[in-house]
């Protein structure tokens, strides 16, 4: 009687990969709860990024069901990694949203105390800067300061600075 032996490393259960196909449609969940500008961050293929916009306009619950379904089944050829990195930079819980956020107040505060070196080297990591807008709004913080007015286009320089700047930009 012989019996062909399967390796243990190769052998996965049906419970297993019932588990492994739900953690995958949880994530495609997470990538569905984004909005489209999110979405469009995200490192998928176009064959995914369908699937997500397909999603969206699918309203009975049974239809999602099955939808989510393929979703996971998509994933399984994703960069998964890559994918919860970004999803985890979107949580503002996280500590790499928090850490990128930390870094935008310091590049905000550089723009506004040393302006022109700050200026160059920010310019020099993000060349899709509009030179004018930047300036403009370092120019209207500074005014409002030596005002005494509240800080509201230091809060537009920071928006600006987050629009412009990835999930993972270099620290000050």
């Amino acid at each position: 009687m012989s019996h062909d032996f399967v390796d243990e490393a190769e052998f996965f259960s049906k419970s297993q990969r019932k588990r492994e196909m739900h953690a995958l449609q949880e994530i495609g969940q997470q990538m569905l709860a984004l909005n489209s500008q999110q979405q469009a961050q995200l490192p998928i293929s176009d064959d995914m990024r369908a699937a997500l916009i397909e999603a969206r306009r699918i309203h009975s619950n049974e239809a999602q069901r099955r939808h989510l379904q393929y979703i996971g089944k998509l994933m399984r050829a994703e960069d998964v990694e890559q994918i919860q990195r970004t999803l985890q930079a979107f949580d503002p819980t996280s500590r790499l949203h928090q850490q990128h956020f930390h870094q935008l107040e310091q590049w905000r505060d550089r723009l506004l105390t040393d302006t022109e070196q700050a200026f160059e080297q920010w310019l020099a990591l993000h060349p899709q800067t509009d030179r004018q807008t930047l300036r403009q709004l370092i120019r209207n913080a500074h005014k409002e300061a030596d005002q005494g007015k509240p800080p509201a286009s230091a809060r537009k320089l920071f928006r600006y600075l987050r629009e412009l700047s990835p999930l993972t930009s270099s620290p000050p």
